[in-house]
């Protein structure tokens, strides 16, 4: 098995005998190596083989910045669900979806930033299969991770299981869409960012826009009393802000649907990483 691109020293890009790419991943498989070397597969712990190369991308891309023991913890928490959901996962989607949140959860304990799931109780009645999965993640990740998260992570972690398995009727998967490119369009105009539709803050933004617009569509909004957070991030990120004032104003007009201050609040910290990150990489493309 020879190496096509190292990521860091625990993931690399490796081919199939068919030509397709693989993500292969192993406590220090790549060091000192390069590509073209050949790649012990005693070393490899897990392989990634996904259909889409846009998929392939992606995984790469958050491997290569989380570390080992977080994306195998998310591995065994998969792993669970594909045990007891006995049915399909979009196995690509819900390894990046998952063992990105799960990093950033993280991050947000170190710095004592938790966030309220204000759809606990909504999640654990509507999905107590999914649910009962995150509390046994919660476990895994405390043993594996020697962090102990709050219940309301056992909900996000089921609101991304459920997602993994969605497949719904064409004419709601269309409205869904459409409302997206909506908001999408509404963004990138407002702030005239060219999206870089491959990197990670575009793809989390649009995982949010995908639940925003299932609760949306379904009028089930998330209210929230606590004003303090929201007014942090709205004197933080104006140019955010302002651009979630516009999208208040079209969707109020188009979908008689008003984005209650926990809305305003998730959406602008998607789109202030959208923005940042998409500047930041037009000015490397500018300096190349």
């Amino acid at each position: 098995m020879k190496i096509a691109k190292v990521l860091n020293n625990n993931v690399v890009i490796v081919h199939d005998e068919h030509g397709n790419e693989q993500v292969v991943m192993g406590r220090g498989l790549a060091f000192k190596k390069r590509a073209n070397d050949e790649l012990d597969p005693q070393l490899v712990e897990k392989t990634f083989a996904l259909k889409s190369r846009e998929l392939t991308g992606r995984l790469s891309e958050l491997l290569s910045e989380i570390p080992i023991e977080v994306v195998i913890t998310s591995e065994c928490v998969i792993a669970l669900a594909r045990q007891q959901l006995g049915s399909a996962l979009h196995e690509g989607q819900v390894a990046i979806a998952l063992t990105d949140h799960i990093h950033f959860a993280l991050v947000r304990h170190q710095q004592n930033l938790p966030i309220r799931n204000v759809l606990q109780w909504e999640i654990r009645s509507l999905y107590p299969k999914e649910y009962g999965i995150g509390l046994a993640a919660l476990d895994i990740i405390e043993k594996r991770l020697k962090v102990r998260m709050s219940d309301d992570e056992a909900g996000f972690i089921a609101l991304h299981l459920v997602n993994a398995q969605l497949d719904s009727e064409m004419p709601a998967v269309m409205h869904i869409t459409k409302f997206m490119q909506e908001i999408l369009h509404i963004v990138k105009y407002q702030l005239q960012l060219d999206y870089q539709t491959d990197s990670l803050s575009y793809n989390r933004f649009v995982t949010h826009l995908k639940f925003f617009s299932q609760r949306m569509l379904g009028k089930r909004g998330v209210y929230s009393d606590d004003e303090s957070l929201h007014d942090v991030v709205r004197d933080r990120y104006p140019q955010a802000y302002k651009c979630v004032d516009k999208i208040d104003r079209h969707i109020i007009k188009n979908y008689q649907y008003k984005l209650g201050s926990e809305e305003r609040m998730f959406l602008t910290i998607h789109i202030e990483r959208v923005r940042k990150e998409t500047l930041a990489l037009g000015e490397s493309d500018d300096e190349a």
